[in-house]
């Protein structure tokens, strides 16, 4: 038997913990038998109390799902009462099974005696559902740990992976030989302007931890930085609007997220483009969601259909596994066309707040 993928097997695992369990709590009540000197049919009363236990407990399993995310006080209500009504049931079912096979088919004359024992079975009820609460916060605290990990680990590499474009003998040829030119022609100010965007930006992808996140605002404080080194490559020809919405601008956001999605327009679509190339990037709060846009005017129409996002360069498939990583099924990342034409790169993820 694989353990591990059992494990990993939520399903699995709580079948296997429940009947793990009731046989657990059949083997203490037989040895507890031993003591009074009880006939050997008692273990068929044993075992059918400990199977009814666990026929109860199963749709108690599916109601604690679907309170998952109830406010607290409201949990504990419905915990309580399944855990009673279960306690109740349970007890009726296992006196009866008393009744019919130990004693003969004997019956009380009073209905109360069909309860008896709810109360020492309601505290083994409460104790089934505080145990399946714990190991599920356990296992929700461990998917938040490997998240965590996989995430700072996805954030390395996409920082790793856009250190290496920055170094790249391209990017710096341009940029370079864009500040000498500039001193050729004795315009010191802007040359010394372009290099102090250049240190800076340089200074920020390494200094500036990637698995943690930064707000909006700051995020495209260095994204222009970026594009101002761009623009002294495309000149004229490279247009960037931004429209952010106010209560946006304080949103958290991974850092770098949308560096990747720049770079990914400049090399695909406004590199391509004789006209001037155009790049907007939007932003707003939608629900509990921050939805930020990214589009270009590339040369020809976007289809969607023949575009996968692992053969668009480093960019989209970088973005989309660092939300993925961060956020789990929570986000939605997509590609759409732009009108008339170029790309449109829409990504959503869960609003979180800086603190004032």
């Amino acid at each position: 038997m694989n353990w591990r993928s059992l494990l990993e097997d939520r399903n699995k695992l709580f079948w296997l913990m429940q009947i793990a369990g009731w046989l657990g709590y059949a083997f203490v009540q037989y040895m507890g038998s031993l003591m009074h000197e009880m006939r050997e049919i008692w273990i068929v009363i044993v075992l059918l109390g400990a199977y009814a236990g666990f026929l109860l407990t199963v749709p108690m399993r599916y109601i604690y799902r679907s309170i998952w995310s109830w406010h607290p006080a409201l949990q504990i209500l419905v915990v309580v009462l399944c855990s009673y009504i279960a306690a109740a049931s349970w007890a009726v079912i296992d006196n009866l099974t008393n009744w019919e096979i130990y004693k003969f088919g004997y019956r009380p004359t009073n209905l109360l005696f069909y309860f008896q024992h709810s109360i020492a079975k309601f505290y083994i009820m409460l104790t089934w559902s505080g145990l399946y609460f714990v190991i599920k916060y356990y296992q929700l605290l461990q998917d938040a740990r490997q998240k965590a990990l996989t995430a700072a680990s996805m954030a390395h590499q996409s920082q790793l992976k856009m250190l290496r474009y920055q170094l790249n003998p391209h990017f710096l040829f341009n940029t370079l030989n864009a500040i000498s030119t500039l001193i050729l022609v004795n315009d010191t100010k802007n040359a010394n302007q372009m290099m102090n965007k250049l240190s800076r930006f340089l200074r920020f992808s390494l200094d500036n931890e990637p698995i943690k996140r930064i707000t909006l605002q700051n995020e495209l404080k260095a994204l222009m930085l970026y594009l101002e080194i761009e623009k002294v490559r495309f000149a004229e020809r490279l247009e960037v609007v931004i429209d952010i919405a106010p209560d946006a601008e304080k949103a958290l956001v991974p850092s770098l997220i949308l560096q990747p999605l720049i770079e990914n327009a400049i090399k695909y679509a406004i590199a391509k483009t004789e006209a001037n190339g155009r790049i907007e990037i939007k932003a707003w709060i939608a629900g509990d969601d921050l939805c930020i846009e990214v589009a270009d005017n590339g040369p020809k129409p976007f289809d969607p259909d023949n575009v996968k996002v692992s053969g668009s360069g480093v960019g989209l498939e970088n973005t989309r596994e660092r939300l993925k990583a961060l956020y789990g099924k929570q986000f939605s990342f997509t590609l759409s066309a732009n009108d008339p034409t170029g790309c449109v790169v829409r990504l959503r993820f869960p609003l979180q707040q800086a603190e004032s």
